[in-house]
């Protein structure tokens, strides 16, 4: 072939061709974005409308209702989902894994636009958002004191944190959990409201025509230019109190504290978030999509080491969930997998051919093919994540066939033809090279077409194939280029050379291959025998496949578990809190005995615009596995301890 024969005639190209695919791999991979598992979420969009003191009936006809109707025709959905609740309206339309979902969210934007004239004045307008689950927080951190409240540990944290965590390469933004902020409350007397004749709306006219900070213009003269700022006058609550509602008949000034008390709290004051017993605030941080999470996970906790020391007096950070924990574990083992891997066939060659020079060649052959493999999934713009990872390990054992049918056939002509090194790899090149195209155009064949698969696992197991195909083509180039390269200028003749290794495993082989043929002579005198074996064989196979449990993947310890807690429809603060206290108070023991790290409390759960008071959330996180028991043991034993809760 004309590509191995001037890789035998000119080493230095086919070193240089090696060389670039390295450089180039090295630079792809360091570009890779990293996760748990491929991208395979479906084109979700979601709409989310606020209409605050609204029955949910009332949202789900006069919101929910129009917008569905609006949204119905958009191309390619494959199904709508809504809920209706006291004060929100949430829509799910979900489209068919060929839709691009930028496209997608933008016809939904424009038909939602067109309902905006058949919504209530009251709502807020429709937010349309595309669901990733990118933007799910992949790292806690909270935020403790001795000595200041939730409020104040919230404001903290929105003026000096949440600006320095969410300028980090990869963060995408920052979530404050369990956040209390300051506000103005005001608590309106009915009584004295009619008494003077007004209305809750003559209040929420007053405070918003005067509460407001308005241009006054410029001063210039000759040489001077001044901006005029009036000075704001409500800083405070005597300030509010000092609000003038109306004028009375008599010319008595109606004000806001005669009608209503005024005091500076918080906009929300019936949250609970407390870790290990203390109450705390949270910085969720969460990554952009194609950050790589580890990276963006250590960026993180550098900057919380460096921010830690200077932390005011009695505050500190304290470190909670991280799911980057369980994904470092995970990708660091199949890198452990995919060394001991090169070793072995390193090894298993030179048991075979008994040469260290011969050891040599696939040594630097199989680096190089799993190194560029990288190009190709950068070029794709797939990540590197433990399928495409355990499409490299596996990939091991078939990019080093090439290198391996190319070595040992230039091996071969030198040791029973005895061949100069250079010639036998000119020739042995030229003996296997059609060989060895037609082997990688096999495994192509049979590896590209799963990426045609339609649906979650056509999306699943594409990145996985495509690895394969991808590691395949690149050791055909390099057995082609690089193998009888260095073939020809490492290999020699092994002639009175006595290698007692090889030796030895060359009698080994002679015992197996002597078993075997007498095993291979009982078996072609029965064959019924062997039918019935592989009858059998089937039989076991169909009755193991309905018995062993289905799974979408493996159970997996990864050091943390969530308790979901909700209540009856309506139920208020007041009413979850005893429980969520009497779940942290059971669950204690585990914080006292050392098994677990952080115990988080937390009602109403979740995020949204309007909370779920009936709701509550309990996170487990684990103290790393060796000091512990397994996590599904300690899990066990929590379903129990909360078992008899009413």
């Amino acid at each position: 072939m004309i590509i191995s024969d001037t890789s035998v005639r000119r080493p230095v190209f086919a070193g240089v061709i090696s060389l670039v695919l390295i450089a180039f791999g090295l630079i792809a991979f360091d570009r890779l974005p990293l996760r748990e598992y491929p991208d395979i979420d479906p084109p979700i969009v979601g709409i989310e409308t606020i209409y605050r003191g609204a029955a949910a009936s009332v949202v789900e006809t006069r919101i929910t209702q129009q917008i569905e109707d609006r949204i119905a025709g958009v191309e390619g959905i494959d199904f709508i989902e809504s809920s209706s609740e006291d004060g929100r309206s949430d829509i799910t339309v979900q489209f068919n894994i060929t839709r691009d979902v930028d496209a997608a969210a933008n016809d939904i934007r424009d038909r939602v636009s067109s309902a905006l004239g058949s919504l209530p004045e009251e709502a807020e307008p429709p937010e349309v958002r595309k669901v990733d689950s990118n933007q799910s927080v992949i790292m806690w951190i909270n935020l403790v004191s001795d000595r200041l409240t939730v409020p104040e540990l919230t404001d903290f944290a929105e003026r000096n944190l949440v600006d320095r965590f969410s300028v980090l390469d990869g963060v995408a933004r920052v979530f404050v959990g369990g956040a209390q902020r300051y506000a103005m409350r005001i608590w309106l007397d009915r009584q004295a409201l009619a008494a003077r004749g007004l209305t809750v709306s003559d209040v929420e006219a007053a405070l918003l025509s005067n509460n407001v900070e308005l241009p006054a213009g410029e001063v210039e003269s000759v040489e001077r230019r001044f901006t005029v700022r009036v000075q704001r006058s409500f800083e405070n609550s005597d300030d509010f109190k000092r609000l003038v509602l109306a004028e009375g008949s008599d010319g008595y000034l109606v004000r806001l504290g005669d009608v209503a008390r005024v005091e500076r709290g918080t906009e929300e004051d019936r949250v609970l978030f407390r870790g290990n017993g203390i109450p705390q605030v949270g910085l969720g941080v969460v990554r952009q999509s194609n950050a790589n999470l580890l990276d963006v996970a250590r960026a993180a906790k550098r900057e919380m080491a460096l921010i830690g020391p200077d932390l005011p007096e009695g505050m500190a950070f304290k470190q909670s969930y991280d799911s980057s924990i369980f994904v470092e574990g995970a990708v660091n083992e199949v890198y452990k997998t995919l060394f001991v891997a090169v070793a072995l066939v390193v090894l298993t060659i030179f048991l075979f051919l008994g040469s260290g020079r011969a050891m040599l060649v696939p040594a630097l052959t199989v680096p190089v093919s799993i190194i560029a493999t990288f190009i190709a999934l950068y070029a794709l713009d797939f990540s590197v994540n433990l399928l495409t990872l355990l499409a490299v390990v596996l990939a091991i054992g078939l990019v080093v066939d090439d290198a391996i049918v190319m070595l040992e056939n230039i091996h071969r002509r030198i040791e029973r033809l005895g061949e100069p090194p250079l010639v036998a790899a000119y020739r042995g090149a030229r003996q296997v090279g059609f060989a060895i195209v037609a082997t990688t155009a096999v495994l192509l064949a049979v590896f590209v077409p799963i990426a045609f698969l339609q649906g979650d696992i056509g999306r699943l197991f594409s990145e996985f194939s495509l690895t394969m195909a991808a590691a395949v083509m690149f050791s055909s180039l390099v057995a082609l280029t690089l193998t009888p390269a260095l073939a020809s200028k490492i290999l020699r003749s092994s002639k009175g050379h006595n290698n007692r290794l090889a030796q030895q495993i060359d009698h080994n082989f002679t015992v197996v291959n002597g078993i075997y043929r007498r095993l291979l002579s009982f078996v072609l005198k029965h064959p019924t025998l062997a039918v019935l074996a592989m009858l059998l064989l089937v039989a076991g196979s169909a009755v193991m496949f309905k018995v062993i449990p289905e799974e979408y993947t493996p159970a997996e310890d990864r050091g943390s578990f969530f308790t979901f807690v909700r209540g009856p429809e309506g139920a208020t603060f007041d009413y979850m809190s005893p429980y969520v206290n009497e779940i942290e108070r059971r669950l204690m023991s585990y914080v006292e005995s050392g098994e677990v790290r952080r115990l988080l409390v937390r009602t109403p759960g979740g995020f949204g615009g309007v909370p779920k008071y009936n709701t509550g959330t309990v996170i487990v996180v684990l103290e790393p596995f060796g000091q512990r028991r397994a996590g599904q043991e300690i899990l066990n034993e929590v379903r129990a301890k909360l078992a008899d809760l009413p």
